[in-house]
């Protein structure tokens, strides 16, 4: 699927920081980013993202900030209401200080914070369907206190070392500049909302039986998420239930090509229905163990666990 019109990425650093985030660009996408006039600042530059899924071409927006107070009040103003509603992607730029607590620790704290603060209360936060990151560029060794300071605020810490090729963690996860695209690319970039699906989602859950129970009449009962008494809303669950459509219909895709599924062209239908019911078993095993361990918790901080659990079971879809 090619998306023509994707979401954009927004990405920052402090004027100090420029040849950080010129850095960082050229890694992501291959290419120098074009500065407009005698800065980087309001200059734009593209992401090309192929996947087995979708290809598009992410426009990166390249800002440089000064006083990050300022910049956040600007962008939480009415007047940016629109350039908020099109973004998919937040990523923030700073060089990594060798004293967290030297003046250019604190400035790259008051940077996270403010780019924190819109993603918060500008875009969302926990019920935001983008990607945050925060790339902090240098060698230090112990960075658990940016990994800290940056979860606060809904990003996810990357550190970008010097050398070019980035290897794997402990964890076997990726690292640097190919975990920041890596997360880039598992985002939605499409701008069309959950109720362009409707029909065809509807005829989908009909079909497997999604989101429907049986009483003793025999008359369907529609899923309420609120019945869950976990802190799910409606929102909650359009992007599940459109990551269920993409799925189904790309392995329906399969079907009526006379192809396999491209993701497991070894098994036949059978064993695939199979894995994708006992997908949808982890799926709903997972869900129901987070609303138990989170039964205590306050209304908002409910709501935030779920929608952190929603978005981890669109990963797995």
């Amino acid at each position: 699927m090619d998306i023509s019109n994707p979401r954009r990425i927004l990405a920052v650093s402090l004027t100090d920081s420029t040849q950080h985030l010129t850095r960082v660009i050229k890694d992501l996408t291959g290419s120098h980013p074009e500065q407009t006039s005698t800065s980087l600042a309001g200059s734009s530059h593209n992401l090309s993202i192929k996947t087995a899924y979708y290809t598009a071409e992410v426009p990166i927006w390249l800002d440089l900030i000064s006083s990050p107070p300022e910049w956040a009040g600007s962008f939480l103003s009415p007047e940016a209401k629109e350039v908020l509603e099109v973004l998919g992607g937040v990523m923030v730029v700073f060089a990594l200080p060798a004293q967290p607590q030297s003046d250019q620790g604190k400035a790259a704290r008051e940077l996270i914070q403010n780019v924190g603060k819109v993603v918060k209360d500008g875009l969302g936060g926990w019920s935001w369907d983008g990607v945050g990151l925060c790339l902090g560029v240098g060698e230090i060794d112990d960075v658990d206190e940016w990994e800290d300071c940056c979860a606060e605020w809904g990003l996810e810490f990357v550190q970008v070392r010097n050398q070019s090729v980035e290897g794997r963690n402990e964890f076997g996860e990726k690292t640097g500049v190919p975990r920041a695209l890596e997360a880039l690319e598992s985002n939605d970039w499409s701008q069309a909302s959950a109720g362009d699906f409707g029909s065809d989602i509807d005829e989908f859950e009909a079909e497997l039986g999604i989101g429907k129970d049986v009483d003793e009449d025999g008359k369907g009962l529609e899923l309420e998420p609120e019945s869950l008494d976990f802190g799910f809303d409606r929102e909650d669950f359009a992007g599940l239930r459109q990551a269920i459509w993409n799925a189904g219909q790309e392995n329906e895709e399969d079907f009526l090509n006379g192809e396999p599924s491209k993701q497991t062209p070894e098994k036949d239908d059978g064993e695939e229905l199979d894995d994708e019911i006992r997908k949808i078993e982890r799926m709903m095993v997972k869900l129901q163990a987070v609303r138990d361990t989170s039964a205590g918790l306050p209304e908002d901080k409910r709501k935030r666990v779920a929608a952190k659990a929603v978005a981890e079971v669109m990963k797995e879809l």
